[in-house]
């Protein structure tokens, strides 16, 4: 498991504005943050250098070029042995067709989401590749009839109003004792 890295409300904010559009400038996102953007640079590299900022892409439309199937594949293995699965983890890995892969609980080994122009293109795939993928014996397929939501987006502006509170308590308190209150 990785180590958890600590942030703050004002990293979370920029996590906020880089999701929202990594394409902004570093003016433009100090600016909607609130910090300078010397600060601002310092905590946006901190965090790629902790690997919380993985890297940066484009979100692109599947189905304007070409990927309109779109397919949730739950698979079984024969065995769970450390060889068997290290081999399919690393069959799945190479095959860009698949662009997601959960390791579960419950009925199925692995959930897969697989992207396909069409239903003869999925059929194709399915004899010629995960069929063949190492110790399966299982594979149940569910076409996507609609996607109701599918936002790469981390929530972490919930993370950032509970960064905030605890801030806001201390600095509601040091005023409370300025007027000569109680110290809470």
């Amino acid at each position: 498991m990785s180590e958890v890295f600590t942030l703050d409300a004002w990293s979370l904010r920029i996590l906020q504005e880089l999701q929202r559009d990594a394409r902004q400038t570093l003016q433009q996102i100090a600016d909607a943050v609130g910090l300078s953007p010397t600060p601002c640079w310092r905590r946006i590299k901190a965090m790629e250098d902790a690997g919380v900022i993985r890297g940066y892409s484009a979100l692109v439309d599947r189905s304007r070029v070409g990927l309109s199937l779109l397919v949730v594949v739950e698979v079984n293995l024969a065995a769970h042995t450390e060889e068997l699965v290290r081999g399919f983890e690393r069959a799945v890995a190479a095959e860009p067709a698949i662009v997601r892969c959960l390791s579960t609980t419950g009925q199925a080994d692995y959930i897969l989401t697989v992207m396909m122009p069409d239903i003869a293109a999925y059929e194709r795939f399915l004899h010629a590749t995960l069929f063949k993928l190492p110790g399966v014996t299982h594979v149940r397929s569910s076409i996507v009839l609609k996607e109701i939501k599918a936002d790469v987006r981390l929530p972490v502006a919930a993370l950032a109003s509970e960064a905030a509170a605890p801030s806001t308590q201390a600095h509601e308190r040091r005023a409370r004792t300025a007027r000569g209150g109680p110290k809470s």
